[in-house]
């Protein structure tokens, strides 16, 4: 048996939350704004049905309660001043008394000390509770008490039969409790049939919510679809792309914010652009202008050196510093000229089918490395790639580890896997000296990047890997530099074994 107050309602199971951890990431901008959009429908409208629910409850269970009161006092005081004690007649009391209900029929119980009469066999005195019967008994006008009972609805009513006293007029209690029970049936359906509209009406609601929750999340994804479509554009270099401002809205201002940005962006990166193209410019007419005039000095300082061995000590000297000098300077231009045809996108592969290890040990041979340069080379290698910038990339890597290396320095040629899963050729340049700085490393094989400021005037300058970065990437492989486990550096190339065709675009 189950006992609620007065003017409480049923206990109803809050409906499961939904699980707020749950990952959003799967869900586009559309959908958690449709969803935000009918969880507020979903809100505003469960509460106002809650509450219409909640006052309607009341209002249905109030009436009929009052109602009752109102009727089983009105009959308790009119007849229980003359109420006899005898079970028999006061039995046929609690049926007169029963016969006058009102909203519904009551089952009426009397009782007098241990005297317990009923005017009905069901529902039994036990609807009555110990607290209702306390109540009855503290106050003159009595109370009421709304129980269930084996799901069945009742109200409980319980007052106690007084006597006036005829000199003071004052209110004597006799000891005789009047308890009426009145099944609440029809209020609960009534009760049940609000529920039902309610849910009943909610759910509609929603499904009508989600019209304009798909008009609303439209406009705002509208603009926004725009400005990603305006971003792509922009990121594949098209940098006047333009977004058209509608409205005055916070979208609007984004859309003119995106154009302002658009534009600053477009006059830099022309700006950039033309600053670039006269340096790659000045660069280019710098390496050819000189190119002339240091063919003539290369020229008279190969006869100056070898005049050299008959002049005076200081002046053979100056002279093989002069012709060093001047051979350095001729590297450098060849090497910024090499560069500028990089820069410039100028640069083509004159691809052909070769054996790798016969390249590699004409490249030794060449230079006259032969016999300081160990070799494990695997015969039989076959790769089509432009000879002439293969023996560039080749002779930097030995070359660079000669200069800042230990000897010996050896070459390994092998084939591999990449890790895109490409055949590829792998030629590994090793030395014995102390390795490469972990803060070098990054800058390896930037432009003019020297591991040692102090040496400024080293014999490098500092382009040579630059350059076989470039040969390297125009071969569509990659080059890399690392340190041995035993120490020393490491410059590992990677090169397709199915090169691009003659004239192919790099990656």
């Amino acid at each position: 048996m189950t006992l609620t107050g007065a003017r409480s309602s049923r206990a109803v199971s809050p409906a499961p939350r939904p699980d707020r951890r749950r990952r959003a990431a799967p869900f586009g901008l559309r959908t958690r704004l449709v969803v935000a959009f009918l969880l507020v429908a979903a809100v505003s409208a469960g509460t106002t049905a809650a509450l219409t629910y909640r006052e309607a409850r009341n209002a249905v269970l109030a009436g009929a309660q009052d109602t009752a009161v109102t009727s089983f006092r009105e009959q308790a005081e009119t007849l229980a001043p003359t109420l006899p004690v005898d079970p028999d007649t006061l039995r046929e009391s609690l049926f007169v008394i029963a016969g006058k209900a009102k909203p519904h029929p009551w089952i009426v119980f009397a009782e007098y000390g241990s005297l317990r009469v009923s005017s009905g066999t069901r529902p039994t005195s036990s609807v009555v509770t110990p607290e209702l019967r306390r109540i009855t008994l503290s106050t003159p006008h009595g109370g009421f008490q709304r129980v269930v009972s084996n799901d069945v609805p009742y109200l409980t009513i319980g007052i106690p039969v007084v006597t006036r006293t005829s000199v003071s007029g004052s209110s004597l209690p006799t000891g005789l409790l009047l308890f009426a029970v009145m099944r609440m049936t029809d209020e609960q359906d009534d009760v049940d049939a609000l529920l039902t509209a309610a849910r009943n009406g909610a759910l509609p609601g929603l499904a009508i919510a989600l019209v304009p929750a798909l008009i609303a999340a439209r406009s705002v994804l509208r603009p926004v679809r725009t400005l990603n479509r305006a971003a792509r554009s922009m990121g594949s270099g098209r940098l006047d792309t333009r977004i058209q401002v509608r409205g005055s809205d916070e979208l609007a201002d984004l859309a003119s914010t995106f154009n302002e940005s658009a534009a600053l962006l477009e006059r830099s990166v022309d700006a950039l652009q033309q600053a670039e193209a006269r340096a790659r410019r000045f660069a280019s007419d710098v390496s050819h202008e000189l190119r002339t005039p240091l063919a003539g000095m290369l020229a008279v300082t190969e006869v100056l050196d070898e005049d050299a061995g008959g002049l005076d000590p200081d002046t053979a000297r100056a002279v093989r510093l002069i012709s060093a000098e001047t051979g350095k300077l001729a590297v450098l231009v060849e090497d910024l000229m090499e560069i500028s045809r990089f820069d410039a996108r100028a640069a083509e592969l004159n691809t052909d089918e070769v054996d790798a290890a016969e390249t590699v040990r004409k490249t030794l041979h060449h230079r006259h490395w032969d016999n300081r340069v160990r070799t494990e080379l695997r015969e039989g290698i076959r790769i089509r790639l432009d000879p002439r910038r293969f023996d560039v990339v080749v002779a930097n890597l030995i070359g660079n580890a000669l200069r800042h290396g230990s000897e010996p320095v050896t070459v390994r040629l092998d084939t591999g896997t990449a890790a895109d899963g490409a055949d590829v050729l792998i030629t590994e340049v090793t030395d014995n000296g102390p390795g490469i700085r972990p803060e070098v490393l990054p800058h390896i094989f930037d432009r003019f990047y020297k591991a040692d400021a102090a040496r400024s005037r080293s014999v490098g300058s500092g382009l040579g890997l630059a350059i076989t970065q470039e040969n390297v990437r125009l071969h569509g492989g990659t080059v890399r530099a690392t340190n041995g486990p035993e120490g020393g550096a490491v410059f590992t190339v990677e090169l397709p074994l199915r090169a691009r065709r003659e004239g192919e675009a790099p990656e």
